[in-house]
């Protein structure tokens, strides 16, 4: 199943947040903490959420449901959700915080949704591999080297050139993909780059202090010589997340960018891993990803 095209919203306003304090309407929340408990408070209520009519402690939310088979992340799903896309037992689902029960059919532009277990995997990606699913050119792609790590459909998050290398990962977790590649994220990336010429002294300067390209203006968070005797070797660190955005910062200064490895990515390091390897990602590297502790 390919990524869905989220809808784009219309021009639905958003509901104002009520406020804490003031006019908000909500009694004071110690009178609401005291208030007298009604019949049946604390019980389970004869409620359930649509569809289906189990154990509210069996369910989960529609949306988390469609992040967890990797689809998109949930804020995109409220968007499929909205746009009528997703049926639940061959009913159509337009209400944001529906909930599902185990073994209830879920469908998007009719084809099944099945939830998966989370599989998180990093690949030290080698040259002339592209960074997609697949390829109309028939190129080789960063999917061949990793097809026998699990059963789990996984993708790649974020893109590397073809003829760049380094730290790239895979995941079926709609909503870490979305953390680590939206622009708001600043996830940072080092990178080590070899010139087709040895770097000067003055454009390192003029680097370091940011320059302005055809898209604005850009400023590395560091720049160094990777080797004192070796001026075509660069360490680069950086934020940005624009297209070719390293290759376009020396090729405005007159360089070639010869060869490029991504050493470091959010966090995640290709230490100990050889170039066309994979490894799954650990238990405390996952956390940390989630709870967005790495830069």
């Amino acid at each position: 199943m390919s990524r869905p095209e989220v809808p784009k919203k219309g021009g639905r306003r958003e509901r104002p947040r009520p406020s804490l304090t003031g006019d908000s309407g909500l009694k004071p929340l110690e009178e609401r903490r005291n208030r007298p408990k009604g019949p049946g408070h604390g019980k389970s209520s004869s409620k359930t959420s649509k569809p289906g009519a189990k154990k509210p402690g069996d369910q989960v939310r529609l949306n988390k449901y469609i992040a967890a088979a990797g689809i998109c992340s949930r804020r995109e799903a409220d968007q499929l959700i909205s746009a009528g896309l997703i049926t639940v037992n061959g009913t159509s689902i337009t209400e944001l915080g529906s909930k599902v029960n185990p073994g209830d059919e879920v469908r998007y532009n009719g084809e099944r949704i099945r939830t998966e277990r989370k599989v998180y995997l990093l690949l030290n990606k080698p040259k002339d591999y592209v960074t997609t699913t697949d390829d109309p050119k028939e190129r080789k792609t960063v999917m061949l080297l990793i097809r026998d790590a699990c059963s789990e459909r996984v993708y790649p998050v974020g893109r590397l050139d073809r003829n760049t290398t380094g730290v790239l990962l895979f995941t079926n977790d709609g909503d870490l993909a979305k953390k680590m590649t939206h622009p708001s994220s600043n996830k940072k990336k080092i990178y080590h780059v070899f010139l087709d010429k040895g770097l000067s002294g003055g454009d390192l300067k003029k680097l370091a202090e940011g320059i302005t390209l055809e898209d604005g203006f850009i400023q590395p968070d560091a720049i160094s010589y990777a080797s004192s005797e070796n001026r075509r070797e660069v360490g680069l660190e950086i934020h940005s997340g624009k297209n070719r955005i390293v290759r376009r910062i020396f090729e405005s200064l007159g360089y070639r960018v010869d060869k490029l490895d991504r050493v470091y990515f959010g966090g995640l390091t290709k230490k100990n891993l050889p170039r066309g390897k994979w490894r799954l990602l650990t238990e405390k590297e996952v956390t940390r990803l989630k709870m967005n502790a790495y830069e």
